[in-house]
């Protein structure tokens, strides 16, 4: 649902930003960035049953939860959405989200492509983007680089990668993350969210 905008003050609703795309892609990086900038967002935390990689914080990089704890979320109905992605939880607190909407933030939640879409189905008026690279060789390099995963998994999130990248029109925009290039593409994204924000008709979010 939209609303006219106040024409003396027409960025009076919160936004909710989906920045979504390919595993490898930098969406991790990409919100780390945003926030070490200074952008006066909500950044959702996700949940997940996953152990932690190296360097990442619980509460900051994810909330890491047994499979027991997040199975009672799921229960319980706290998740605005979740999936099972490479074989493990992933999901969005409503409680988190609802808090920062209800402050008058924009809230900025970082999600694979199964969950963006997920996301449209529930807040229509969600702004996803699409985040990707500058081609698919670029993808391979920094999924190796990772080295957290053996070939054949490797292999697996190349072969969803692909079909990932064929569900780009269910978004509305599309950002190229270029290696070396990571403040312009926090610009970008930033730029997109200056613009929803000047809409005459703006974005009304109902969770």
């Amino acid at each position: 649902m939209r609303q006219i905008a106040d024409p003396y003050n027409p960025a009076s609703s919160p936004l909710l930003v989906v920045i979504s795309g390919p595993s490898g892609v930098g969406k991790d990086v990409t919100l780390k960035r945003m926030k070490e900038m200074g952008y006066p967002f909500h950044f959702v935390v996700t949940s997940t049953d996953r152990p932690p990689r190296q360097g990442e914080v619980n509460g900051v990089d994810y909330f890491f939860v047994t499979t027991a704890e997040f199975e009672r979320m799921i229960e319980d109905d706290e998740l605005i959405e979740y999936a099972v992605v490479y074989g493990q939880y992933k999901g969005v607190s409503k409680a988190q989200v609802r808090c920062a909407l209800r402050s008058g933030q924009d809230v900025v939640m970082r999600l694979d492509v199964q969950g963006a879409a997920t996301i449209r189905q529930l807040i229509p008026e969600a702004v996803l983007i699409f985040l990707t690279c500058e081609s698919e060789q670029e993808l391979i390099v920094r999924l190796t680089a990772r080295r957290t995963e053996s070939q054949e998994a490797l292999r697996t999130r190349l072969t969803i990668a692909r079909q990932e990248m064929e569900r780009l029109a269910e978004f509305d925009y599309v950002v190229i993350n270029r290696t070396d290039r990571l403040d312009q593409t926090v610009e970008k994204i930033a730029a997109i969210i200056t613009a929803e924000k000047c809409r005459a008709w703006q974005r009304e979010i109902r969770l």
